[in-house]
């Protein structure tokens, strides 16, 4: 038995059709919010008289796509913490649903899910027909078992656990009892002790992949999937080569297309984007990551074609509070950190960091393109007041060490902050490190400099990453004040009703100094001419099964 009404229109859905129509929201905020609720992609754009965008060009069979991306090494989907990872294993762990540049949320493994008036009870409908590789069928005992591992919170580094936080006991730090419920052999139910809004959107994130029983943490290359490609080839900072898998019929074929191409190889030209303008002038590459800084409008000039979205991206110089030297905890006193935050201009960041390419942050990790966004003041640029309160902590002698990697963007952004830092007076050391170094302790570093990706929903990224105790919150920040606004946001579906305890979250940001966030990015990258699907998404996933050599 299947437990939902496709043609019900969640009460909340149609809210915000009426925020939408009177111009309190943005058609992308609406169809995220909307899909998350159950409602169809389709059926939330008829909602607003409007029809979903068809990807450009016709696409043909056939064809192998070389795109430069990091090769980084694998490790179990709930403990990625780089999309490039993930990206490398999506042609075969495939995922419950899946969140596109529109803003919607659309069912990929579930074909439906439901969720009820009071946003405890989440139904998910496990889609029939998706076999994994050794010809079994995906069932709900499968989607039961991944949830309730996305919930061990005792695994380390697994952020699943942040996104479960609700499902989750903390006495036990599992699932809770009767949380995850299978009803039938396709049927799912979720019993949550009290609202999160956060729940669906958390499941199209990138260690959310659903992955076999059998599934063995040291053969990920070899392990068994549901998706039309496997991995079969990996070199760690080299390259990697993902097959279409032979007499496969994928079951997303007659509802999304694809695949269309035989093979794709990823290619490690490490993080200069001087290496990948020669790799597209010797015709080595088909495809980027992402096109960053000044390169962006030399990529331009070569004709290629640029895909670009604005997003909740950005860049955080972050402390970590639970850093002890000579046993004191230096950045646990706020006024070491409120410093580095008087110090720097943030709008300045952006201009010599980023080439003026978003637009500039508040320090609170919350964009004007998330729903329940809350505009503050300006963060205040004091460079008296800030080398005043460093001295007033003892640390005015102190040498502060600030890492970051060594790419384009992200050294420059850290470079010009660090250099407003020294201007105020304040003592800083500059350590850049390359990729394979930088990657393996990002959240461990006492004071750095770390990219964040976009996330749908405000009360999520804050969730993940500066919740007490949570596996990503690389600040160790941990504040009674915030856990309980936090908690209390999760569970308002009304985005103005959840903007009032935004402003007071945002403020509890900024008061205690737990990041300088320069700017918000929009995002790019660019392409040869001559293939469909492969535009920079909002969140650096790549879904392979649209990308298509043109008709």
């Amino acid at each position: 038995m299947t437990i939902t009404n496709p043609s019900r229109i969640h009460p909340a859905a149609k809210m915000h059709a009426e925020e939408l129509a009177e111009g309190k929201i943005s058609r992308r905020e609406f169809l995220t919010r909307a899909t998350a609720l159950g409602v169809t992609t389709a059926a939330a754009y008829n909602m607003i008289g409007a029809t979903p965008a068809e990807a450009g060009g016709h696409a043909k069979m056939g064809g192998t796509i070389r795109y430069q991306m990091e090769v980084r090494g694998l490790k179990e989907p709930r403990v990625y913490d780089w999309p490039q990872i993930a990206n490398l294993m999506r042609g075969n762990f495939e995922y419950l649903v899946e969140y596109n540049n529109d803003g919607s949320v659309r069912g990929m493994l579930l074909e439906s899910w439901d969720v009820s008036d009071d946003a405890k009870t989440v139904v998910l409908n496990v889609r029939t027909g998706v076999m994994w590789d050794d010809g079994t069928e995906l069932t709900a005992e499968d989607v039961a078992r991944n949830i309730a591992g996305w919930c061990e919170k005792d695994v380390e580094g697994n952020s699943m656990a942040g996104r479960m936080n609700t499902l989750i006991d903390p006495d036990t730090n599992v699932a809770i009892e009767g949380a995850i419920e299978v009803v039938d052999s396709h049927t799912v139910r979720l019993n949550l002790p009290k609202p999160d809004i956060t729940i669906m959107v958390g499941m199209a994130d990138y260690p959310a992949a659903i992955i076999p029983a059998d599934f063995d943490a040291d053969d990920i290359i070899n392990s068994q999937g549901t998706g039309p490609f496997k991995l079969m080839e990996l070199e760690v900072g080299v390259k990697a080569r993902l097959e279409r898998k032979p007499d496969h019929t994928w079951w997303g074929t007659e509802i999304y297309g694809g695949p269309f191409l035989d093979a794709i190889e990823y290619i490690d030209y490490g993080t200069d984007p001087s290496a990948f303008l020669a790799a597209f002038d010797a015709e080595e590459i088909d495809s980027l990551y992402e096109s960053v800084g000044e390169f962006i409008d030399v990529m331009d000039s070569l004709e290629l074609e640029r895909s670009e979205v604005v997003t909740g991206a950005t860049m955080v110089i972050r402390t970590n509070q639970a850093t002890e030297v000579d046993g004191k905890a230096i950045y646990a006193d706020k006024r070491v950190r409120q410093a580095f935050a008087l110090s720097v201009n943030n709008d300045v960041v952006l201009e010599l960091g980023y080439g003026n390419r978003g637009v500039p942050a508040e320090n609170h990790h919350v964009a004007p393109v998330h729903p329940e966004y809350a505009e503050l003041p300006k963060p205040e640029y004091n460079p008296e007041k800030a080398l005043a309160l460093m001295e007033e902590a003892g640390m005015a002698d102190f040498e502060h060490e600030l890492i970051s990697i060594d790419d384009d963007w992200r050294k420059n952004s850290t470079d010009a902050a660090a250099a407003m830092m020294r201007d105020a007076g304040l003592n800083i050391k500059r350590t850049i490190l390359p990729g394979s170094t930088f990657w393996n302790d990002w959240a461990k570093y006492p004071f750095s400099s770390t990219s964040w990706n976009h996330r749908p929903l405000g009360v999520q990224v804050l969730a993940l990453a500066y919740r007490s105790g949570e596996a990503w919150n690389e600040s160790a920040f941990s504040n009674a004040e915030f856990d309980s606004l936090l908690g209390e946001g999760l569970s308002i579906a009304d985005a103005d009703a959840r903007r009032e305890v935004m402003a007071k979250i945002q403020m509890v940001m900024q008061e205690e100094g737990v990041i300088v966030q320069p700017y918000w990015r929009s995002l790019y990258n660019h392409s040869r001419p001559g293939w469909v699907g492969t535009g920079i998404h909002i969140s650096y996933e790549h879904h392979h099964y649209k990308w298509a050599m043109a008709a």
